[in-house]
């Protein structure tokens, strides 16, 4: 009787989880934490904190931390990807969106993955063909390629099990961010907003790639039917006729999920252009721009949502990485979700319902005095929409924070976050005119940066640029410790169980902090500029730390590391390690050109437009070298026909270089080249002085 009551209960119970229990196979990602000693989600676990409970490396062993293996990847460009772990095998993404699967214990590629992404696609990103990331689940590599397809892979052998197109490949969409699985969907957005798109993110079925829901993030032409209730919501905030812009507000980067509440949440992008005056003429907020949105995965409904900054003028994003945890404020325990986006204020929300609990300055902000914590809105600054002058905007488009991954540690209660001290002059384009012509650079987007008119400057002697690492108290909402840095451009972070904080830097240095008072206890010398944050895990029992070089990214397109752009490596360090580090590349001396041409200066104004068009976006002139793409104060093509062949004609198409035949003429392309010369002309004067 007692075997026969036992079988009863198992059939009931087998019942009841047919119905109502998960059949996803998900809810060992619930359970990720690291402990396992893997690294299976993006942000190791859905909260995204990057704390890992590892805790062999200490403060007191971090001497004896040593390279034990490398691995040249052979790819130049940034290299900005989380790698995932599971079982000894390393999944990461490079340039390009090309896979890697690796055996971490013969430190050699299992397989590797090309999607294929065609080279003239280069041209629609505004931030180099960088890739964030996989996602694992159900034996399946999931990986988001540059020019819009979603892409399944088998996780043993790297074959393609299904794509789908995610994206109208005809406008200037792309995708640089990692995907996340929630509840069987996998969620994927996009980028393009500063070239004209209309945002939105989507989630495909993990096992066949069949489309659930799609949530667009900004209203679409009004006359015809909405969406949903929120598109209907949203487009009362809106003004003139945005939807021919796009409107922008692309959802490329930050994630995270709350299994208990079912809630998604998302980070929305920028307004397309820039300025809402030409997106939004009579003003509104432009839901839902740089805004925070808690959505129901199952169905994509919206539940809540918040906005950082109301009707964006400066392209603060709110796609930053967010954390979630519980914390203990004024006696009261609340679940929040704790983001620093790019306007320079460290926002902690309620996130059952968004209520803004607080919001405090984390570098030098002018556009805005306070957060309303009534309201929940910017109390902005009288001068900072740059209607009437040229203003200097702290911070500025590069962010407080921009998408290096900041982490939280549960036992300090403390935020570490990648920080920079910012600003840049903004002010009206009266000659702006939205270009249909084209897609990608040279669409005529609008940086809002500098004017065309005779109008007055706002200077401001308080703003500086630089790079922070620093240390927040998110209850307290106020900063715990600081350590400046002379670049801005440094890596995401990873914080451990023994309260160390680690960062790759942009001149090439893994370095590793005491997370309680920011004493720098360690670094190592990898003669690369560092984008993407380093990761732990064990293999074995022993733990490693892993970061990937590969310099790159939107201000490593312009900006150099080095006179020499190095391949994306792995490096991997443990107690112990006894390999070499690399050894220093040796900076070599460069002469501005000496062109063949004698300077035509009736061609100088028309060759400066079309510069700051169709090469600002990836070149600059006479600055010391540039970054990934070259300085062309320094390129020989530069007056001879060598400069047509490349840019008319796509004779570095293949690098990625985008040719331009069908928006130039050869007339414009000398017009811009009198321009560079005549820039390295007054360069040569001013250094001669």
């Amino acid at each position: 009787m007692k075997h026969i009551l036992t079988k009863i209960h198992l059939l009931v119970l087998i019942g009841f989880c047919f119905f109502n229990c998960k059949t996803d196979h998900s809810s060992y990602l619930e359970l990720a934490d690291g402990t396992d000693g893997n690294w299976l989600l993006h942000g190791l676990n859905y909260s995204e904190t990057r704390y890992s409970p590892l805790n062999q490396i200490t403060a007191t062993n971090i001497n004896e931390l040593g390279l034990d293996w490398s691995l040249d990847l052979g790819l130049k460009r940034g290299i900005e990807a989380t790698p995932i772990v599971k079982d000894g095998i390393m999944y990461l993404t490079g340039p390009w969106s090309i896979v890697f699967a690796i055996d971490l214990r013969t430190h050699e590629i299992i397989w590797k993955f090309d999607p294929e992404v065609p080279k003239s696609f280069g041209e629609k990103g505004c931030c180099d063909v960088v890739n964030r990331g996989v996602a694992l689940y159900d034996n399946k590599i999931y990986v988001g390629s540059f020019d819009g397809r979603l892409i399944a892979l088998d996780s043993k052998t790297g074959k393609k099990i299904w794509a789908v197109l995610t994206v109208d490949q005809s406008k200037p969409y792309t995708i640089t961010g990692a995907p996340r699985v929630v509840n069987n969907n996998v969620i994927i957005g996009n980028g393009g907003a500063e070239f004209g798109v209309r945002g939105y993110f989507t989630a495909y079925d993990a096992n066949t790639g069949e489309q659930k829901w799609r949530f667009y993030t900004v209203p679409g032409n009004p006359s015809k039917p909405f969406e949903n209730e929120a598109m209907e919501k949203a487009a009362k905030t809106w003004t003139g006729e945005w939807w021919k812009f796009g409107g922008g507000g692309t959802v490329w980067d930050a994630m995270a999920f709350d299994p208990e509440l079912n809630l998604l949440y998302v980070g929305t992008g920028n307004g397309s252009p820039w300025d809402r005056n030409k997106r939004s003429p009579e003003g509104g907020d432009n839901l839902f721009l740089s805004s925070i949105l808690a959505i129901n995965p199952d169905s994509g409904e919206l539940i809540w949502h918040y906005q950082t900054t109301p009707g964006d003028s400066w392209d603060f994003t709110a796609t930053q990485h967010m954390v979630l945890t519980d914390l203990k404020i004024d006696e009261k325990n609340r679940k929040v979700i704790m983001q620093a986006p790019k306007n320079g204020f460290f926002y902690v929300l309620d996130r059952t319902n968004g209520e803004l609990i607080s919001a405090e300055k984390i570098t030098y902000v002018n556009w805005a005095d306070s957060i309303d914590i009534e309201t929940g809105r910017p109390v902005e600054t009288k001068w900072a929409r740059y209607g009437q002058a040229n203003v200097d905007v702290a911070p500025n488009f590069n962010g407080a924070h921009n998408w290096q991954p900041m982490a939280y540690n549960p036992n300090l209660n403390l935020v570490y976050i990648p920080a920079r001290e910012t600003f840049s002059n903004y002010g009206q384009d009266s000659t702006w005119v939205y270009n249909k012509k084209g897609f990608g650079t040279g669409v005529g987007w609008n940086l809002a940066i500098g004017s065309v008119d005779s109008r007055p400057t706002i200077k401001d002697k308080k703003a500086t640029i630089s790079g922070k690492l620093m240390a927040w108290d998110p209850i307290k909402q106020k900063q715990v410790w600081s350590v400046k840095q002379d670049n801005i451009w440094n890596g995401g972070l990873l914080t451990t169980a023994s309260n160390l904080v680690f960062q790759g830097t942009a001149d090439g240095k893994l370095t590793a902090y005491n997370g309680i008072n920011g004493q720098l206890l360690w670094e190592a010398n990898l003669q690369t500029g560092i984008l993407a944050p380093p990761i732990t895990y064990l293999v074995d029992g022993v733990q490693y730390i892993t970061v990937i070089t590969g310099w790159g990214g939107g201000y490593g397109m312009k900006n150099k590391h080095t006179n020499l752009v190095l391949p994306g490596t792995i490096y991997t360090f443990k107690i112990g390690g006894k390999q070499q580090l690399p050894e220093a590349y040796p900076l070599y001396e460069r002469e501005l050109i000496n062109p063949l041409w004698e300077l035509d200066k009736s061609k100088i104004v028309e060759g400066e437009t079309l510069f700051w068009q169709y090469c600002g976006t990836c070149h600059v002139v006479a600055e010391g070298g540039g970054g990934v793409a070259p300085d062309l104060g320094y390129s020989f093509m530069v007056g001879n026909d060598a400069f047509k062949e490349v840019v008319l004609n796509g004779a570095l198409l293949t690098n990625g270089m985008p040719r331009f035949d069908d928006r130039l003429t050869e007339e414009d392309i000398k017009n811009i080249q009198h321009y560079i010369i005549n820039v390295v002309s007054n360069k040569k004067q001013e250094t001669s002085k």
